[in-house]
């Protein structure tokens, strides 16, 4: 069974410049934002702020993504992305167990998941900010344009004062 899931995108070298760390193209992507769950705001760089403010947590490099697409993943590559979530909480996150990571991981890729409720194609962008309560996320949508709708912005005429 297949399910909706973002992967991340890449148009030019502009989150390799503003991230930490950038996500490659195609990796399957989870919001991250527990990541900054304890993080002091003052105490960010630049590109630290930048990578709360907008970045999508690419889950083979661990790299951030200003935009992810949503597709189709299979059962497996869900339970790969888990298994690998997993890992990554207890090394670098200081969970007890694998099991508890599991869990937590299981709980961001579903969460993550229920935000792909979009047709295929369709871009999402997320957004940061710490408030009194903690953080606040937004997530924004870009619909995939219908085929054929693009705008004419110009056309070419010949001069007629042209020999």
């Amino acid at each position: 069974m297949k399910m909706k899931f973002p992967r991340t995108v890449r148009f030019d070298a502009s989150d390799a410049n503003a991230f930490p760390e950038a996500a490659d193209a195609g990796e399957w992507a989870v919001t991250g934002t527990s990541a900054f769950a304890h993080s002091d705001p003052e105490a960010m760089s630049n590109k630290e702020r930048l990578a709360f403010r907008n970045g999508w947590l690419g889950t083979a490099s661990f790299g951030r993504a200003t935009f992810i697409e949503v597709v189709e993943m299979s059962e497996q590559e869900h339970e790969a992305v888990v298994s690998v979530l997993a890992e990554y909480l207890v090394e670098h996150f200081g969970a007890p167990n694998l099991e508890s990571a599991r869990n937590a991981a299981r709980g961001e890729t579903e969460y993550t998941a229920g935000l792909c409720d979009h047709p295929i194609g369709t871009m999402l962008g997320i957004e940061r900010e710490f408030t009194d309560d903690g953080i606040s996320e937004r997530i924004r949508v870009f619909p995939k344009p219908e085929e054929g709708l693009h705008a004419k912005i110009w056309t070419v005429e010949e001069d007629e004062n042209e020999g």
